[in-house]
């Protein structure tokens, strides 16, 4: 078993909320970490893609009440979304009874926004926490390769081989495409779909260019920004979003857009094994999306991710807003010998950053000039993990 970092986080928030939402994309994890948090109080586990227990949800008040005095975890809830209007009844009747906290555990595969949208109800009796795949402070250094080259979902990083973690994320591939997606949202021809999951996959980690996917597609503008936001509703996608501040420049507005498990990447680009992904153009992005995703699972609650580009070419990879204030500019480089190109510097001298990182796939720290510094991932994750 690999210990997830939330499952403190969701300890404390159940002991501190009456409700509390764990969301993430399917076949994260959800159900373990929820079972395991079941298992240290009287329980009870409705599984709402379960026929018989959506039954037994026919009359939900009247069910829930019975089961008062257990912790109840709903997966799944966001097939039930008219549900959220009866647990608000049971909250604050539970409230005025002395039961504050620790009721009800909900499992749902969209995003926080797609599922406050259904949860506008249990406003101020509700914690939201997000679980995504595995990151590089979750398994052991030695098996950081493997974490890029596979992704974070539990069945294809554990897999006994390259081989069946690919056939394991073509058949999530597929599952999500024909099956769970629908559930969210007006039909969408699969195969339009992957063609689309597909196009970002091989434009990974850079800046949206929607007219040429909508040309790609025989579609419009409208249809891709749909598209996209539905990948995004279900944490599949991650839009990351320019800076947006005064500095007196011309800036790049467009979001940058990655696929946030790089395992799906190389499950749509064909790409099996470590050897494979050497040899492919998508490598240095591949491994910039990575990065990215490592660093901001591990910076502070709070913190505000973006990138900078101006016209002019100065350029930062990932700029983290820390709640206090600071400002960690970083560089994303796969070379094991890095160096500094003077777009960064100059964007740095535009921003004027507390730290300067540029973060590479080695483990030694060292200056390389002008207050920046050399560093590697797993380092300056656990960094930010304490700056908060």
């Amino acid at each position: 078993m690999i210990e997830r970092r939330v499952y403190k986080d969701l300890l404390d928030a159940v002991s501190n909320n009456p409700a509390v939402a764990l969301l993430g994309p399917r076949q994260v994890g959800k159900t373990t970490l929820a079972l395991e948090v079941g298992n240290t109080r009287p329980s009870l586990y409705l599984d709402l893609e379960s026929v018989s227990d959506r039954a037994k949800l026919s009359d939900p008040e009247r069910y829930l009440t019975e089961h008062e005095d257990e912790f109840v975890i709903l997966d799944e809830v966001h097939r039930t979304p008219e549900l959220f209007q009866s647990l608000r009844g049971l909250i604050d009747r539970g409230r005025r009874r002395g039961k504050r906290t620790g009721r009800f555990l909900l499992l749902g595969s969209a995003s926080m926004d797609l599922l406050k949208q259904s949860g506008e109800s249990l406003a101020g009796r509700i914690a939201y926490l997000e679980l995504a795949p595995f990151d590089a402070l979750e398994v052991e250094t030695s098996r950081t390769d493997r974490l890029w080259v596979r992704g974070g979902f539990p069945p294809s990083f554990l897999a006994s081989s390259d081989a069946a973690s690919m056939k394991w994320r073509q058949d999530f591939v597929r599952t999500y495409l024909e099956r769970d997606i629908p559930q969210f949202g007006p039909r969408v021809p699969a195969e339009t779909l992957r063609r689309f999951w597909t196009m970002l996959a091989h434009e990974q980690s850079s800046l949206l260019n929607a007219a040429t996917l909508a040309r790609g597609l025989g579609v419009d503008g409208k249809t891709v920004a749909r598209y996209l936001d539905l990948l995004v509703d279900l944490l599949l996608v991650r839009r990351l979003p320019a800076w947006h501040q005064n500095v007196g420049k011309r800036l790049v507005r467009s979001p940058k857009v990655m696929v946030r498990d790089t395992g799906l990447v190389h499950a749509l680009l064909g790409i099996a094994t470590k050897e494979q992904l050497l040899g492919h153009p998508v490598i240095g992005h591949s491994w910039e999306s990575f990065a990215t995703e490592t660093l901001i699972a591990g910076a502070p609650a709070g913190t505000e991710a973006s990138f900078y580009r101006t016209s002019a070419g100065a350029e930062i990879d990932l700029l983290l807003s820390l709640p206090g204030g600071e400002l960690w500019a970083i560089e994303i480089k796969r070379s094991s010998s890095p160096a500094v190109e003077k777009g960064f510097h100059f964007a740095c001298a535009d921003l004027n950053p507390k730290h300067r990182f540029v973060v590479y796939p080695g483990e030694e720290r060292f200056p390389l000039g002008n207050e920046t510094e050399a560093i590697g991932l797993r380092t300056l994750a656990q960094i930010l993990q304490h700056a908060g």
